[in-house]
């Protein structure tokens, strides 16, 4: 088949789609005229495309703009309730199995407490600078009840030492000082670096040789690797981002969200 041949069925099939509204099939339609009218070479031997075949299929979509807009609309709209549907399952596992989900990462606070919160946090965003010190008054009003764990969500695009912090947290989590070099990197947030890293490592007293080798290591990509994983299916977008016993908080909370979130699970669970 030429090139015109195929343009030619596109165009009756173009038309048919419009015709009984098929949304997701026009949408395909869009995006194959698209790829073959700027991406794809001529066939060997064929000829080009020929003008006035292009000229109506470009017709057809000025005619008919309400079909391409609705079809992005049905298609954001589907990908939205599987985006939700799939963090509604997630959120049901953790009240199922909270230990599954905390898996290795770094826990504080109550060792088995009845309430779980979950921090998903980037040692360079300066809202989770914030959070950090929320968090630090909340759990030392509650750490009898309340076990928090740390999940990574380095924002690399965005942030340029978040990916070495997190590894470089993780490495100190492997010498049981992972909580004190996460204060640390928070309370000198503006210094992130490489000078931080050592000199931290230095004064709680690591084994630097081993640091080094565990912030390289393909294990601390790994553990990081996880946590985005869990993000996704949650649907993080942003940090910091909370869960607590399986309730999202998301955004630096305020003191105040954080205990009124406990009250109601305390009262739920009575």
């Amino acid at each position: 088949m030429s090139r015109n041949q195929f343009w030619k069925q596109l165009i009756v099939k173009f038309r048919k789609l419009i015709r009984f509204q098929r949304l997701p099939g026009l949408l395909l339609a869009v995006v194959c005229i698209v790829v073959i009218n700027r991406w794809l070479p001529a066939e060997a031997g064929g000829s080009e495309i020929n003008p006035q075949l292009r000229d109506q299929v470009l017709q057809i979509i000025r005619e008919n703009p309400e079909a391409i807009l609705e079809t992005v609309q049905a298609y954001q709209k589907k990908q939205q309730e599987a985006q939700q549907k799939a963090q509604q399952s997630f959120l049901q596992q953790i009240k199922a199995d909270s230990k599954a989900v905390i898996g290795a990462s770094p826990t504080k606070g109550a060792k088995n407490g009845k309430v779980l919160l979950i921090e998903f946090s980037d040692f360079q965003c300066p809202y989770c600078a914030k959070a950090h010190d929320t968090l630090k008054e909340f759990m030392a009003k509650h750490s009898d009840t309340v076990t928090l764990t740390y999940k990574h969500l380095p924002l690399a695009s965005i942030h340029a030492e978040a990916l070495p912090a997190a590894k470089a947290a993780w490495a100190a989590g492997q010498q049981g000082k992972f909580w004190q070099f996460h204060d640390a990197l928070f309370t000198n947030q503006k210094q992130l670096g490489e000078a931080l890293y050592q000199s931290t490592a230095k004064s709680l007293g690591l084994d630097l040789a081993k640091f080094e080798r565990d912030r390289t290591s393909s294990a601390a990509a790994t553990a990081i690797n996880q946590d985005l994983e869990i993000a996704e299916k949650l649907g993080v977008e942003g940090t910091p981002f909370f869960v607590m016993n399986g309730q999202p908080l998301p955004g630096a909370v305020q003191l105040s969200d954080l205990e009124a979130a406990l009250a109601q699970i305390n009262q739920s669970t009575k």
